[in-house]
Parts: C-alpha cells; sequence; structure tokens
C-alpha cells in the first residue's frame, strides 16, 4: 500500500505540472520515475483519482486532477459554454456540444448526475444520455443545470 500511496502522488504531481496526453505518456514518465506497473493499473489509479482527459487550449487533449471547490467554478463555467443543444426522446438525452467537449459532459454527468441518468456515451460533440425509468424531462433538468449551470429550469 505504500508503493500505491507514494505511487498516487507522483501521478498527481506529474498531470499537476505536465500536459501529459495519454496513458502511455503517463506510463513512461512514470517508469522514468521508477515505477513498474502496467497500463490497467495505471487506468484503476487514473479511474480511482477521478481524473478526467479535457481539451488543451493549444489542441489535442490532456489529462486533469479533479477539481476542488475554486475550480469547480470554472469547471461549470467551462461545461456551461460548451452545451449546444439539448433534446429529449422518451428515455433517451442528446446532448450536443461544441467540439471535443462530449467527453468531459459525459465524465461529469455519470459522476454527479447517477440519481437520474444510468448512463452516458460520449463522441466528439454528443452525449447521449439514458435516463433512469420514470425520470421526468423536469427532474433530469435540475439534476443537470447542477453541472450544466446555463440549462433552464422550466
Amino acid at each position: 500500500m505504500k508503493n500505491k500511496n507514494r505511487r498516487i502522488s507522483v501521478i498527481q504531481e506529474i498531470i499537476a505540472t505536465t500536459k501529459v496526453g495519454s496513458q502511455d505518456e503517463l506510463l513512461q514518465l512514470l517508469t522514468n520515475k521508477g515505477f513498474n506497473l502496467t497500463q490497467a493499473t495505471l487506468s484503476r489509479d487514473l479511474k480511482a483519482m477521478k481524473v478526467v482527459k479535457t481539451p488543451a487550449v493549444d489542441g489535442g487533449y490532456c489529462y486533469k486532477l479533479p477539481a476542488n471547490d475554486d475550480q469547480a467554478d470554472a469547471q461549470a463555467a467551462y461545461l456551461s459554454s460548451a452545451a449546444v443543444t439539448i433534446d429529449f426522446s422518451g428515455n433517451i438525452l442528446v446532448i450536443h456540444t461544441r467540439a471535443g467537449y462530449a467527453s468531459s459532459m459525459a465524465y461529469r454527468i455519470d459522476d454527479e448526475a447517477s440519481d437520474v441518468i444510468i448512463g452516458t456515451v460520449a463522441g466528439e460533440d454528443t452525449v447521449v444520455c439514458v435516463m433512469k425509468e420514470g425520470m421526468t424531462k423536469r427532474a433530469v433538468i435540475e439534476s443537470l443545470s447542477k453541472i450544466i449551470p446555463t440549462l433552464k429550469k422550466d
């Protein structure tokens, strides 16, 4: 466990200080620091740490650590500007986003709206959400508005 805690600490340090765009790249950086682990172990660590892959300012993608309270407002603004349209069809919700934002939005929905959404599938600019049985549009919008504050609560 001691080695895992140290590994997690080093992963956090790397992600906080270096633009890392892939697990292979992160795995190589960890290997250079003396850690011997598999991609599967790294993947589990990233999931447990709630690390997300987001569009980078200069193109491509990079890993980000979960938001603390100060970063939460910035992340909400980021996702508010990402949603373009939202459409319902039965128990399916489709969110069209700006290019590159869908994955981040789907991650947040899966993490924070599990009370109304069973799961999501993200593309480059589309998130398909499956609503839980019996959920109303109003309940879903109410829950999602915590993630995407610009949603109307009609």
